[in-house]
């Protein structure tokens, strides 16, 4: 079973990606905040991690910036959560390092998919 991450401060996305995700057999764990979810990946070293840009604490380049200097995730998918328009969004998740963005809020619909690629696209 592949292990997601998800470090969102929004407690409304994060039950909604509970809910989409939750028939698909993933172990979903999540922070609220950068720090925790730090933490986190460095305990349970996640399969896909996926990080809101807007985070209270710790700005989201900062996080990734972060899970990029920790051996042990090397080749794990950071993908970006914003809220910002999807061009600005690509540009700005390349900027900061991750292997992709997904806006907010989510479609339903393709996330599913969207996170089957990031999962198989893992180094």
């Amino acid at each position: 079973m592949k292990t997601i991450l998800q470090i969102e401060d929004n407690l409304a996305n994060k039950i909604l990606v509970e809910r989409v995700l939750s028939h698909h057999n993933y172990r979903l764990l999540h922070a609220e905040d950068g720090e925790t979810g730090v933490t986190l990946a460095i305990e349970e070293s996640p399969d896909l991690i996926l990080v809101d840009m807007g985070l209270p604490d710790v700005d989201g380049q900062t996080v990734v910036t972060l899970l990029k200097q920790i051996p042990d995730l090397d080749g794990v998918p950071l993908v970006a959560i914003t809220a910002w328009p999807a061009d600005k969004a690509l540009e700005m998740a390349q900027r900061y390092g991750c292997d992709g963005c997904i806006t907010k809020p989510i479609d339903v619909k393709s996330f599913p998919e969207q996170i089957k690629a990031y999962l198989e696209s893992q180094k």
